[in-house]
Order: C-alpha cells, then sequence, then structure tokens
C-alpha cells in the first residue's frame, strides 16, 4: 500500500486528500500546511497527523507520494519548493497546475524528477475523462484520417482581479494540454486578447497554433462568460472525420467523412461521472494506479513534461500579445 501525503490544505488540498482518503491502494498518512489552522482542520477531518512544515513531514513520515497543492501568485508559485523537496525525499509527485509560471522553476522540476528517477504528475484532469480518452482511442485507429485542424474553447466566470495574463495563465494549461493530447506539439502561437467592461485584466483571450504536424488550430478562452453548460468545448478533424467533445465529459461524437451515421457516447446517468469533481477522481486514481504499477517516470500520463510543455505555449503566446508577432514556442 502506497503511504501519501498531502502538501497544501486549502480547497484543492482538501480535494485531493479526501479522494486518497477513499482509495484502496494508498493510506493518507499526514497533511501540511504553513497556515495552521487549515492544516489542523483538514488533519482532524480526515484523522491524520497535521504538520506546518514540509521538511519534517518528509523526513518524519517518508511517504511514497505526495499531492502539492499548494497556491501562490496566479495560483501556481508555490509549487516549486515543496515539490522539489519531496522529490528529494523519494517521493512520487502530483503537482497541481500550473506546474509553475516560472518557466526554470517547472524546467527544474522536471529535471530533478528525471534524475532521481522519480514520477512527476501534473493535474491536467481533463485529459481523463472517459469522453476524452474514447476520443484519444479514436484517433489512434486512424477513424479521423490525416489531422488538419482542431478547435477548442473554456470559459467559466471568475471575477479575480490579478495579474494582466493571469486569466491566461491560470485557465489555459488545460486547454493546451488537450490540444497537445490530440495533435502533437505545438511549434508556433499568436494571440489575442480583450477584456469585458470593467476588468482590468486581459480577460478574454483568443490563440491562433501551429503544430509540429502541420495542424492547424484555434483556442479561445474566457473568464466573462457565466459557467452554464457546457463550459468547455473541443473539435479535431481530419481528412477521414471528425469528433467533438462537449464540456469535458458530457458527450462526444465522431462523425465519419461521407458517412451520415455519427457515432456518440454520452456520460451515463447512472454509474457516469456525477460533476466536475469525478475529473479529480479520474486524475488522481490514473496517477495512484499507474504507480502502483510500477510504470517508468516517462511513461505517466499527464506529466511534469506535459505541464511544462504547456507553460512554454503560455509563455510564447503572452510574448505575442506584448511584441504583435508569431512567437515559435521553445523546445
Amino acid at each position: 500500500m502506497l503511504r501519501v501525503a498531502v502538501i497544501g490544505m486549502g480547497p484543492i488540498g482538501n480535494r485531493h486528500a479526501g479522494i486518497y482518503k477513499e482509495n484502496p491502494k494508498v493510506q493518507l498518512v499526514g497533511v501540511c500546511d504553513r497556515n495552521r489552522e487549515r492544516a489542523d482542520a483538514g488533519a482532524a477531518r480526515l484523522g491524520v497527523p497535521a504538520f506546518y512544515d514540509t521538511p519534517d513531514m518528509l523526513a518524519r513520515l517518508k511517504p511514497d507520494v505526495c499531492s502539492v497543492a499548494t497556491g501562490g501568485y496566479e495560483y501556481a508559485s508555490d509549487h516549486h519548493e515543496p515539490a522539489i523537496q519531496a522529490l528529494e525525499a523519494g517521493c512520487h509527485v502530483l503537482c497541481e497546475k500550473p506546474i509553475s509560471n516560472e518557466i526554470p522553476n517547472a524546467e527544474a522540476m522536471v529535471a530533478k524528477a528525471r534524475t532521481l528517477k522519480r514520477c512527476l504528475g501534473v493535474n491536467l484532469n481533463h485529459r481523463f475523462t472517459p469522453a476524452a480518452v474514447l476520443a484519444r482511442k479514436w484517433l489512434s485507429e486512424g477513424r479521423l484520417g490525416h489531422l488538419l485542424f482542431i478547435n477548442m474553447s473554456m470559459w467559466i466566470k471568475n471575477p479575480t482581479e490579478s495579474a494582466p495574463y493571469f486569466q491566461i495563465k491560470a485557465l489555459h494549461p488545460h486547454t493546451v494540454d488537450i490540444m497537445r493530447y490530440y495533435c502533437g506539439e505545438i511549434e508556433a502561437v499568436q494571440c489575442f486578447v480583450t477584456k469585458a467592461p470593467g476588468r482590468k485584466i486581459w480577460s478574454t483571450s483568443h490563440f491562433n497554433m501551429k503544430f509540429a504536424n502541420g495542424v492547424v488550430g484555434g483556442l479561445t478562452g474566457s473568464y466573462d462568460i457565466e459557467r452554464g453548460h457546457p463550459m468547455e468545448r473541443c473539435e479535431v478533424a481530419g481528412t477521414g472525420g471528425r469528433f467533438v467533445i462537449d464540456d469535458m465529459f458530457h458527450e462526444v461524437t465522431l462523425y465519419p467523412a461521407g458517412n451520415l451515421e455519427k457515432t456518440v457516447y454520452t456520460n451515463p446517468i447512472f454509474g457516469g461521472m456525477r460533476d466536475f469533481e469525478d475529473t479529480f477522481h479520474n486524475r488522481i486514481n490514473a496517477f495512484v494506479d499507474q504507480i502502483a504499477a510500477g510504470v517508468r517516470p516517462e511513461e505517466i500520463d499527464g506529466s511534469g513534461l506535459d505541464g511544462l510543455k504547456a507553460q512554454r505555449v503560455l509563455a510564447a503566446a503572452i510574448e505575442s500579445i506584448e511584441t504583435g508577432t508569431v512567437v515559435r514556442v521553445a523546445s
């Protein structure tokens, strides 16, 4: 049984800890937060000891796996240090997204995991739904033929006024990851931004993308639209057909070229995904399953490297906004 600890006991860290608590393959052994009240509250709820210092917890508990769900500036500035500490303590690490908004820190996390031969995953939970996995299977079977384009969009209402590029950095690790999941490496990006009345940050954005394999794509995202239903859409098309995913897990439809009979997977009412919360269950439990199965670090689905590559695309998008040019993505 894997011994698991959680670092960072805000709402997301509590979600991670609760999911681990329910997983029969792991034993939740402790939680940590610099905020004593949050650590104590989570520990009391979960029946595990509370810690207020990451190195102290790692030394005393010696967990096999750590979730890093710390926050910080733009949701990601505090991921780097505890992730490095956990890796150096011998843990496999599942880090919240974004892996880090500072590219050098993200690179250091990936390099440390590679050097120590530890598994590093990122909570890129949108790729872990049955609909997303089925669409990937259709791709691998060649049912879309030669790929041509991808259109991606995601929107929620988030009134937070943070740094100018908060919406790009906080929302789009998910969307860029999904685009890479289906169409491979993104080599160039051009980004345009706008803002709703009363907003100070660039709260709505559109990206034009060119992929290494010749695919072209568009991504639109916004913090200005009420969530409602749906909140995400992905369309991938090729010479053999196209598929459309509605709302992450609600439905995926395959439209074969030259054939009016389409294939539809709809999330079942009974036994299917209940809501967005279940994307966390799917992702965290998949990480546990891979660790328990002894997969190699480079085989981790939704890896630290995947998280880093998404952040490089977003960094190129921000450079595009500031320069008014098409920017090549760092490799």
